[in-house]
């Protein structure tokens, strides 16, 4: 035990006088910057498995280490983004993803927690290399928001072809291209995407007032991810998620907003009072949403857009109180960096974390 101790110290004398020699000190700064420069997620980009990665998992209200709203996945060599949440590109960055290799992003209604990093997704994945414009697939309006993100980071896109050059950074390749998915009838699906072997549909959600909103479904070799958006408790989603592997589920703790309502009333904060009442009505609570995933038949529920984010470990139970009473197993709350991986043509899931 005395000699474990005094080869502990002996390490840590040896690191400190050592870290303190510049020859030593540039050796580790270029071993770390070797590791950032070729951690590109590679492995996640295979084409064996659909994939799907929690970049944001919170909603509005604040978090320390959780991003606002962002699902990637993961099929035919790209990878594409539901929903931009504030904060989602840098856990993308952290993540380590190649950022030429996206393919596009869906947009599933416009609240600024859903679509706050539009422009920065636009914007790096650009600078990086990415080759062509960037798609961006949403219901009726998406033409009007990537038309104001365009013109907010105008300026910022004249700069970098000014100092790098447009050979470096093409002005085409920097700009993004609005897809409108056309109105459709709740309980139904439209086809938005065919491309690589991935196939992604569109369907209704209510998120009333918020209209229209959306919810996807993505289909790559035999495996299924479905995404909710925001949406209160709604049959159209169950439908379009029938049979799929995996649900990622919006969900509100109900029991918690209504206290945080009666402690905002007590400690005069009627505003805050005021929004905790109205965002009942269009969201899911956890039981909800395991409802909706048992009628469903999926086999896993996956919940992010977290309202509001558990802040510590020991706040999970108490946001997920009566969940198990609805479905015993076959769900997780969701994390920032979590990955799900559906190998082709099997019924595995695998989960595991990247940050």
């Amino acid at each position: 035990m005395r000699w474990t101790i005094a080869a502990v110290l002996v390490l840590a004398v040896v690191f400190f006088v050592g870290a303190r020699s510049e020859t030593i000190q540039d050796r580790l700064l270029d071993k770390g910057l070797t590791v950032l420069l070729t951690n590109q997620g590679h492995d996640m980009l295979e084409q064996d498995a659909l994939r799907a990665l929690l970049c944001g998992t919170s909603a509005p209200l604040p978090h320390a280490s959780r991003a606002k709203a962002c699902v990637a996945v993961f099929a035919g060599g790209k990878f594409w983004l539901v929903d931009t949440g504030p904060g989602s590109w840098n856990k993308l960055s952290l993540i380590g993803i190649d950022p030429t290799r996206i393919g596009g992003v869906f947009l599933t209604h416009y609240h600024s927690d859903h679509i706050g990093d539009l422009g920065q997704v636009n914007m790096q994945s650009w600078a990086s290399g990415r080759p062509e414009p960037l798609r961006v697939f949403g219901p009726t309006g998406v033409e009007r928001v990537v038309r104001g993100f365009e013109e907010a980071y105008a300026l910022d896109n004249g700069y970098r072809i000014a100092h790098h050059g447009a050979d470096f950074v093409p002005p085409e390749a920097g700009k993004m291209v609005p897809n409108t998915i056309a109105d459709m009838e709740d309980g139904t699906q439209t086809v938005v995407l065919k491309e690589d072997g991935l196939v992604v549909k569109a369907f209704n959600v209510d998120h009333t007032p918020i209209k229209p909103a959306v919810g996807y479904r993505f289909e790559y070799k035999g495996r299924s991810v479905v995404v909710s958006g925001d949406t209160a408790k709604s049959s159209s989603l169950i439908a379009a998620a029938k049979g799929a592997d995996v649900l990622i589920h919006e969900a509100q703790a109900n029991h918690i907003v209504r206290r945080v309502e009666a402690m905002a009333n007590k400690n005069n904060r009627p505003r805050i009072a005021h929004i905790m009442n109205d965002i009942i009505s269009y969201h899911t609570s956890p039981a909800q949403a395991a409802e909706s995933a048992n009628e469903a038949g999926v086999d896993l529920l996956l919940m992010y857009h977290l309202i509001p984010p558990p802040q510590v470990k020991a706040m999970e139970p108490i946001f997920t109180r009566g969940l198990n009473k609805v479905r015993d197993g076959g769900w997780v709350l969701g994390d920032d960096g979590m990955l799900v991986c559906l190998p082709a043509d099997s019924d595995a899931i695998e989960i595991s974390s990247r940050l």
